[in-house]
């Protein structure tokens, strides 16, 4: 027989209709509390059109002070003077160093033998003893054409003596009338002509000794311009021996060891090692902006070392500029060649500036515009960018100090008008 299930029921007592009414009345009041306190969340939320993680943002200030405009490249230390040595004749080279041995100023480093040019100077020397002795001899003749013309002198002044005492002794025996008149004219004549070729021989003697003094000229040049020739072949074969410009070290051997070598051809290279500068490499699109005596700031091994762009090539290369560097003072760092290093090249400075520090806001914005922080919210705003340098971004307009923006980069706003940062 089925039983029925009246064991399982449970007498349930009805409420008073007032104790029901309370309880919605309480949770109503609950609910309006609870919207209440979440009205403004809500609101803020419904007036951001996105929300960023706080932590994935980076933020500064805006400060005003000196701006200086400046920019970085990396390079290496370079030699300031590293002369190379060329061969000042053609002929066969023996190099005395190699490369790395340290070397002093006029130290010989290679010698070149030349056959052509050592003979040319033994027949260049054997025409300057002919022109020596031609000279020697020249001087000879003129000193025998001297004493022929002093003769010729003296015998028509002694023929002019005897002249003049037989016209005295003429004159004497006409007034005596001791000669005739024709005997005493004769006398007259023989004067006259002893007069007249004493004076033509004493101008041909005059006139000779110039001549004879310009024929020993012209030897004389003859025989200078010889030297001269026998000079220049004696420096030429002194400079076979190729010496060292400046103390340092040898850096490159430019040609093999007993090899034929040209005229003017560059053999090695010298490295100063007591001037070095850097070498830097600035990217292209400063270019227009470096120039000559700018300051720089050079880092290497933990120290600083101040100087000023000394050259800066005409061509790039790689899209690089090499700029050289000529430091101030470098006697207190240690410096190697080809060292490596950083620079800072200081472009040019404005005093009461606004800035902020440098970020990817920048490019993400294009410069244009930028999100300025209030509380829990980033607004966007217009900016005008002026310079930049390594650290700082030139403000130009749109901001005002203190404000306080967001420097990371922009792309997650979504160009957003107002962002929520959570």
């Amino acid at each position: 027989m089925i039983q029925d299930t009246s064991a399982q029921d449970t007498k349930v007592v009805q409420k008073s209709p007032l104790i029901k009414q309370a309880k919605w009345i309480l949770a109503g009041i609950a609910a309006v509390s609870c919207v209440a306190v979440a009205y403004p969340s809500y609101t803020q939320w419904q007036q951001n059109e996105i929300s960023v993680k706080a932590d994935t943002l980076r933020l500064a200030s805006v400060t005003r002070g000196a701006f200086v405009r400046d920019i970085s490249a990396n390079g290496k230390i370079v030699a300031a003077h590293a002369p190379s040595v060329y061969s000042t004749v053609s002929g066969n080279i023996h190099l005395l160093v190699q490369a790395g041995d340290a070397v002093k100023v006029d130290q010989i480093v290679a010698r070149l033998s030349s056959p052509e040019l050592s003979n040319q100077l033994k027949q260049q020397q054997s025409v300057l003893e002919s022109s020596t002795i031609a000279l020697e001899r020249q001087k000879l003749n003129v000193r025998s054409d001297t004493l022929k013309q002093q003769q010729t002198l003296d015998m028509a002044k002694v023929a002019l003596t005897a002249a003049k005492r037989e016209q005295r002794r003429a004159k004497i025996s006409i007034d005596q009338q001791l000669i005739s008149q024709i005997d005493f004219e004769k006398a007259e004549d023989d004067l006259a002509r002893a007069n007249l070729a004493f004076n033509h021989a004493s101008q041909e003697a005059d006139l000779k000794k110039d001549q004879l003094a310009f024929e020993i000229k012209t030897s004389q040049l003859d025989v200078n311009r010889q030297q001269l020739v026998v000079d220049d072949l004696l420096r030429q074969i002194s400079e076979l021996q190729i010496k060292a410009p400046v103390e340092g070290v040898i850096g490159n051997l430019l040609v093999e060891q007993r090899s034929q070598v040209r005229q003017n051809q560059a053999l090695l290279t010298v490295v100063d090692l007591t001037a070095y500068e850097a070498e830097l490499m600035v990217p292209e699109n400063f270019a227009d902006d470096i120039g000559l005596d700018m300051e720089t700031e050079i880092k290497v091994n933990g120290a600083t070392i101040k100087g000023r762009i000394s050259s800066i090539s005409p061509e790039v290369n790689n899209n690089q500029v090499i700029t050289r560097v000529r430091f101030d003072n470098q006697d207190s760092i240690s410096l190697r060649q080809n060292q490596r290093v950083t620079a800072r090249v200081l472009l040019e400075n404005k005093a009461d500036v606004l800035m902020i520090k440098r970020g990817a806001f920048v490019q993400s914005g294009g410069g244009k515009f930028a999100y300025i922080v209030n509380q829990n919210t980033a607004s966007m705003i217009n900016i005008e960018v002026g310079a930049s340098s390594i650290s700082h971004v030139e403000l130009i307009n749109g901001v005002k100090e203190g404000d306080q923006l967001v420097i990371s980069s922009l792309d997650t706003f979504r160009q957003a008008k107002q962002v929520l940062i959570r």
